[in-house]
Order: C-alpha cells, then structure tokens, then sequence
C-alpha cells in the first residue's frame, strides 16, 4: 500500500490574469482576432493566474507586457527560476500538516533548471539528513505529477518504512513571449505558476495510490511539444487535442484500462489536469460523465488556470476533502500522451 496522507498547495503573489486579457487585446487592436480573443478569454473557465514576476517584471496593467516589452534569453529566465521555484516550493511544504522526516524526495519540475537541482536545495534548506534519497523529473510536461507519485508509490512498496515526499512546482510564467499574434497569446492564456507537496507513506489516512495507467495516441508527436529556444521555452498545443483526446477516451478498451472496468461514471472522483476548459470538456464528453464530475478540477482552472505538473496535484488536494472511495487521476501531455492512476479513500489502520 502507498498512501498520500497529506498535500498543500501554494500560488504566488501576483496574480496577473486580468491585466493579461487587456494588455493581449491592446496589442491585437480593432482586428478580428481581438474579438475572437475576447470571446475564448470570457469562456476560458479561468478567472486568476499568478506569477512570481514582480509587478515592475510583467507591466501587463500599465500596457507594457512581460519584461517590460523585452524578450529576456533563457539564461536570464532561469536565474529567476533558481530563485523563486524553491522559494514557491518551500511554501507548499510550509503549508504541510505534518512533514515527519522524509527518508526521500521526488521532485517534478518542467519549466526550468538549475544544478544543483530543486531536490538538493530543498533538502538542504529543510535541514534534512544528507543520506535523504532523491529523484528529479522534469521536462515531462503537465502529467509530471502522475509520474512522481507513482515513483513515490513503488518507493513505499519496495520499502514499508520510507516516507516520501512530493514535490511540483512549475513558473511557466518565465516562458511568456512578445508576440503579437493571435495563437501564442490564446497559449500565453492558460499559464499559471503554482507549487504543491504531499507526504506518501504506507500507513495512515488518506488517498491510497492503485495502479498506473498509461497511453500514447498514434501520430500525435506534433500535438503537443515544449522545446527550448533562446527566449525561454516554446510551447506549441495543437487545436486537434480535445478531439483527439474524446475520441481516444470513448474507446471501450481505453476507458476499461483507466477504470479497472468499473463504469466511469459510477467513480467518485475524478482529478484531471486542468489544461484548459476544452480539455475537460473532451474528458467529460469521451467517458460521458456527470456534469458535476469534473467539478474540483474546474476550480482548479477557475482559480489558477495550467499550472503545468501542480494543477493535477491542486485537484487531488481537493478531492481528498471528500474522501471518495474510487477515483482516477488523469494528465496529458507532449506525445500526446496520458498518464494516470486509480485512487481510493482509505482510513487510518485498514487493511
């Protein structure tokens, strides 16, 4: 067994989500495009988005743009990650409700690097016995956080007594770029930063990890990529992907590997990465569930929008709140690929 019996969440300061919307119709002007922006703006789903540029970094309000109307080389950027991606870590641990003393740590982080890595300096910054064991994803992209949790789940199995913990955090704000455009500003238009920790032990409380679940749709490689130029990181989301993604989920023998062959829609909870409101939508339309279904991960992209690999990790934070007896935790990301895992509540000293 492999349990997550505790998980915080943390956001920046700067919440910038508003002033993004004015500042991207300003630059597309009196165009076709800005009324088109307009209209997908207003049926985003998203309401926040927080960065940890300061205020003089992303002049959105005062018309300017991300580094004051600059495009800044990654190595700039990635200055600003080494000193805020473990600052805005640190606080989702701080927000723990208890973090013991982890035997390891597994850190997922895709929007920057730095050496030594986050794991290390997290560890040190914790106080935390240099015989800690620790493991770095990144550049997975949004499904990340599966990938981490299953790690700390074949962790506890293999030894009973480790407590691991999980750590994402994602500054997917460093990345934005001075394009004027339409396409790269309905993509500038999801990202968020955001950061999230969760204990995983064998016993106790909480949400029990089951088994992996993995696929990768044929002939997408191009759908979603993530590539790395000199102005930070390029992005690029294929407007193919909720229909590729509804297709492939209303496939019987799919939704059968996601659900271990129970109904979908008779799962309790369900934590999907909230990569924008059209994928929910292509989530909820391909396993044909409830309205409501999807509600904790709507919030999620209501208060936050994308936060790359800690937008699964915030809803899974919700919808331990509600202790479901069954559940399944789905992300997608460059392949296409989806990753995910069954869960279930489990009370403290069940079998």
């Amino acid at each position: 067994m492999a349990t997550i019996t505790g998980l915080a969440t943390a956001v920046p300061h700067l919440d910038f989500e508003q002033d993004y919307r004015r500042w991207a119709l300003a630059r597309l002007g009196d165009s076709r495009e800005a009324k088109l922006y307009d209209r997908m703006a207003a049926r985003s789903g998203i309401e926040h988005r927080w960065s940890v540029l300061t205020e003089d970094d992303a002049r959105l309000d005062q018309g300017v743009g991300f580094y004051g109307g600059a495009s800044p080389s990654t190595s700039a950027r990635m200055e600003i990650y080494a000193r805020e991606a473990p600052e805005l870590a640190l606080k989702a641990i701080a927000a723990l409700p208890d973090l013991g003393e982890p035997t390891h740590i597994v850190v997922a982080s895709c929007t920057g690097f730095v050496a030594p890595g986050i794991d290390q300096i997290i560890a040190r910054r914790l106080g935390l016995t240099d015989q800690v064991e620790r493991v770095l994803i990144g550049f997975m992209g949004c499904y990340a956080a599966v990938t981490a949790l299953r790690t700390a789940r074949h962790i506890v199995r293999s030894q009973p007594e480790a407590r691991v913990l999980v750590v994402t955090v994602e500054l997917s704000s460093l990345h934005h770029q001075e394009e004027m455009d339409l396409e790269p500003l309905l993509m500038g238009a999801q990202f968020g930063d955001g950061a999230a920790a969760a204990i995983v032990t064998r016993d106790g409380a909480g949400l029990e990890l089951g088994e992996g679940i993995s696929a990768a749709l044929e002939d997408s490689e191009e759908l979603i990529t993530w590539r790395i130029g000199d102005t930070g990181f390029h992005m690029r989301l294929s407007g193919e992907v909720p229909g590729r993604i509804a297709a492939a989920l209303a496939n019987p023998g799919v939704q059968e590997r996601i659900t271990g062959g129970a109904v979908p829609h008779e799962i309790e909870g369900w934590a999907v990465h909230a990569g924008g409101r059209s994928i929910l939508d292509a989530v909820e339309k391909g396993l044909h569930l409830p309205a409501t279904a999807l509600d904790e991960s709507r919030e999620v992209l209501r208060m936050c929008g994308n936060m790359s690999s800690s937008t699964l990790m915030f809803a899974l934070g919700k919808i331990m709140r509600r202790r479901p007896p069954s559940g399944v935790a789905l992300a997608f990301g460059p392949g296409l690929a989806m990753e995910g895992f069954r869960f279930g509540w489990r009370d403290a000293g069940s079998a």
